[in-house]
C-alpha cells in the first residue's frame, strides 16, 4: 500500500509537494475545482456555500493536466487521481436537465484527456446536495478544530436554490426558486445512465471512475435523495456497470458514519472484489445524525485492523488522510496531516515487518 496526500486547487504548489515527499508520501490526489474562490458567498450556516464554480464551459485541457502531473513528478511524486468533476461541468447530468447530453460528451472528453495525461483515476460524488451541514468546532482531542454533523442541533436544512449544485453556484443569474425534490429512484436512474455513457470511454482511456459515498450519509438532504448512504448500496452501484473502470473512492469515515453495516465487513467485501480505486483513510466518532471527525488514532475505527484486511485481500493502492483535525500551531493543516501520515507510515512499516517474519 502507498501513502498519498490530497491537495485542493490553491494548494497545488511545489512547497506542498515537497511537504508531502518529506512526510513520506509517494502520491498526490489533486482537486481541480476552485471550491474556496474569491467569490465565496458568506451567510448563515443554512445558506453558506463553497463559492462560484468558475469553469463554465471550460474543460480542463490535456496541457493543463500534463503540466500538473509534471510539476508533481518533478518533486519525486506521482499523480494518482483527480478528485471531483467541477459542478459546472455536469450539473444537468445530476439534475437531468436540457444540457445533459452535451455535458456527457464533455465528461467523455475529460476522461480521455486524463487517460492521455497518464492519470489513472477520476473521483466523483454523484450527489445534488453534496457535502452540506457540517460545522467547525473543537471536536477532536485537546480541543483541536475539526468538523461535526449535529443533526437537529446543526444547520437547518433549506431547499437548494436554482443555479446551485453540490453546494456551489454554477449560475449566479438563475431565476428565483428552488431545485425540485429528487427521489431515490430518479437519482439511481440518472446514475445508471451516466455509467452507461461514460464507463466504455473510461475503459478505452485506461481510467477508473471512483465513486465517493454520501457525506453526510443521510437518507435525504435538502430535499434531494442520497445515493450511497448505506454500505450495501456501493454493491448496487458496482452491479449497474460491472467493469474495472467502475470503482470506489473508498471513504472510511463516511462508511463508518452510516447507520447500518459493519466497517470491517464492508472493507472486506469491497477489497475482495478489487473494487477500491483509492482510500480516504480517516476516523470518526459516532454515526448519523451525530458524528465528529477526529484524529486518526482516537475514533471508532480500528485503523490497524482495516489495514490488515486490505493487506490480506491484496489491496496495493493509495491511502490518503483526506482531511484531519487542525492542530494548534503556526501551520494547523500541515501539522494535522503530518500526524496522520506519520501514523500511517508507522502502521504500514509494522505490518511489513510482520509479513516478513
Amino acid at each position: 500500500m502507498k501513502i498519498g496526500l490530497g491537495l485542493y486547487r490553491h494548494m497545488l504548489t511545489p512547497d506542498n509537494f515537497r511537504f508531502a515527499k518529506q512526510a513520506g508520501c509517494t502520491h498526490i490526489v489533486a482537486h481541480m475545482v476552485n471550491y474556496f474562490s474569491d467569490e465565496l458567498l458568506h451567510g448563515t450556516d443554512e445558506t453558506r456555500n463553497w463559492g462560484i464554480s468558475d469553469n463554465q464551459d471550460k474543460l480542463w485541457s490535456e496541457e493543463e493536466l500534463c503540466a500538473l502531473k509534471k510539476s508533481i513528478n518533478d518533486e519525486g511524486l506521482e499523480l494518482e487521481a483527480i478528485e471531483n468533476f467541477d459542478p459546472s461541468h455536469w450539473y444537468d447530468i445530476l439534475l437531468d436537465g436540457p444540457r445533459r447530453n452535451e455535458q456527457i460528451e464533455n465528461l467523455k472528453t475529460l476522461i480521455r484527456r486524463l487517460g492521455k495525461a497518464g492519470i489513472p483515476v477520476m473521483g466523483y460524488n454523484f450527489s445534488i446536495a453534496g457535502v452540506w451541514g457540517h460545522v467547525n468546532g473543537p471536536f477532536a482531542r485537546g480541543g483541536a478544530t475539526s468538523v461535526a454533523f449535529l443533526g437537529s442541533n446543526g444547520p437547518k436544512e433549506t431547499p437548494i436554490p436554482r443555479g446551485h449544485i453540490w453546494n456551489m453556484v454554477y449560475n449566479p443569474n438563475a431565476q428565483p426558486g428552488f431545485v425540485e425534490p429528487v427521489t431515490p429512484e430518479q437519482l439511481w436512474r440518472r446514475l445508471e445512465a451516466f455509467l452507461h455513457d461514460v464507463i466504455p470511454v473510461a475503459e478505452e482511456a485506461g481510467v477508473k471512475l471512483a465513486a465517493h459515498p454520501d457525506d453526510p450519509p443521510m437518507p435525504t438532504l435538502r430535499g434531494s435523495a442520497r445515493l450511497v448512504n448505506q454500505p450495501a448500496l456501493y454493491q448496487k452501484l458496482l452491479d449497474l456497470a460491472p467493469s474495472p473502470s467502475n470503482a470506489l473512492e473508498f471513504c472510511l469515515g463516511s462508511l463508518q458514519e452510516m447507520s447500518d453495516g459493519d466497517i470491517y465487513e464492508t472493507v472486506d467485501q469491497y477489497s475482495r472484489q478489487n473494487a477500491i480505486a483509492y482510500v480516504h483513510f480517516r476516523n470518526v466518532k459516532g454515526k448519523v445524525p451525530n458524528y465528529y471527525e477526529v484524529f486518526i488514532d482516537e475514533g471508532d475505527i480500528d485503523m490497524i485492523r482495516v489495514l490488515r484486511i486490505l493487506r490480506r485481500n491484496g489491496y496495493n493502492g493509495v491511502l490518503i488522510p483526506d482531511h484531519t483535525p487542525q492542530m494548534t500551531c503556526d501551520a494547523p493543516w500541515h501539522a494535522g496531516m503530518a500526524f496522520a501520515i506519520g501514523y500511517m507510515r508507522a502502521a504500514l512499516q509494522i505490518m511489513e515487518k510482520e509479513n516478513h517474519s
